[in-house]
């Protein structure tokens, strides 16, 4: 296990019609609710990326990043995860590289083939090339960070002698989200560690670290938890299940888990929190949740938490960050402080 590691919060910036409020509102006080984390001792913030969603599901998630750059000192900031395929992989290392400059090197892309055909059919890709776009588009901006001029010719992309300036100054980690045992071996093989949700995968990611001949102590988790806490996890599973509703819902007609056209929904908020990815902890069991999970996964480098889940309100999500921060996080560094010595 790493000397360090990082606990974070995770957005997708949800706004569904029944919660609506503006934008801007839920913007600035996300912002706010970031910086007042960071005061707490919370290490990281991730952002996720969809499109074309009633909801407002964040479409531009290195514009946030930015802005919760100039807000924060010493957060590392990071995307779980940005769908790669859509963009142009110069534009998109132009930017990154700007983002890590304004950040000191805070930010670390995460990156993920996504799965929504109408995305793609958008943005002009074809779900079909997602293996290739996603093999040259890694190639491509580790190139252009180099400040050397990138020289590229692939299937789907073709660079002659483009130089990318300016160049980082620190090293960007590229971290890769996957599903398939194909897309699992790719993320062992060109990512620098695994992004993961609920847990989905970490096993088969490690065995592909290990299968690429490298040691399973090497291979790095960037691990999205579902898990919730409240001092009344009851109570709190009631308060929040319209909320989970919209959120599985969501997730299972833009096509994930398995879902899409025909799929079944959860049809009430209670099958959202039984049978969705969320545990619902006390603090004391938050801290034994969380602590087996290092235990068996002791690559995992970095644990974040939903912030606030769709129409919720920013003081309900911020009441959760304070309990994790004051009553869970010091408990558990401690216990792994002590392990790793």
């Amino acid at each position: 296990m790493s000397a360090q590691v990082n606990f974070g919060i995770w957005y997708d910036f949800r706004n569904p019609a029944p919660w609506a409020r503006p934008f801007e509102s839920l913007y600035r006080s996300s912002l706010e609710q970031i910086s007042w984390a960071e005061q707490l001792g919370i290490d990281s913030v991730w952002l996720t990326e969809h499109h074309f969603s009633d909801d407002g599901y964040c479409p531009s998630p290195l514009v946030i990043a930015s802005a919760i750059g100039a807000g924060t000192r010493t957060m590392r900031i990071g995307t779980n995860l940005i769908l790669l395929p859509l963009y142009h992989p110069i534009r998109l290392a132009e930017d990154v590289a700007a983002l890590s400059l304004l950040t000191g090197g805070r930010f670390d892309l995460g990156v993920g083939a996504g799965y929504v055909e109408a995305e793609y059919r958008a943005f002009g890709r074809s779900l079909k090339h997602r293996p290739s776009l996603m093999e040259e588009a890694v190639a491509i901006i580790r190139q252009a960070w180099t400040g050397e001029p990138v020289n590229f010719q692939g299937k789907r992309f073709q660079v002659d002698n483009i130089p990318v300036l300016p160049a980082p100054e620190q090293a960007i980690k590229v971290l890769m989200g996957a599903i398939s045992p194909p897309a699992t071996a790719r993320a062992a093989r060109i990512s620098d560690g695994f992004l993961s949700s609920g847990g989905v995968g970490q096993e088969d990611y490690i065995d592909a670290v290990a299968a690429q001949g490298r040691t399973r102590d090497s291979a790095s988790i960037y691990a999205g938890s579902w898990g919730i806490v409240s001092e009344d996890p009851e109570q709190e599973a009631h308060m929040l299940g319209p909320h989970l509703l919209h959120q599985m819902n969501g997730y299972l007609e833009m096509g994930a888990f398995g879902g899409g056209d025909g799929a079944p929904r959860f049809q009430t908020p209670e099958d959202a929190v039984t049978q969705g990815f969320y545990q619902f902890w006390t603090p004391d069991q938050a801290v034994e949740n969380i602590l087996a999970q290092f235990e068996a996964f002791p690559q995992i480098r970095d644990m974040h938490f939903w912030a606030q889940f769709p129409g919720e309100s920013t003081d309900s999500g911020s009441r959760r960050i304070e309990l994790l921060a004051q009553r869970v996080l010091p408990r558990v560094r401690d216990t792994l402080s002590h392990r790793n010595n």
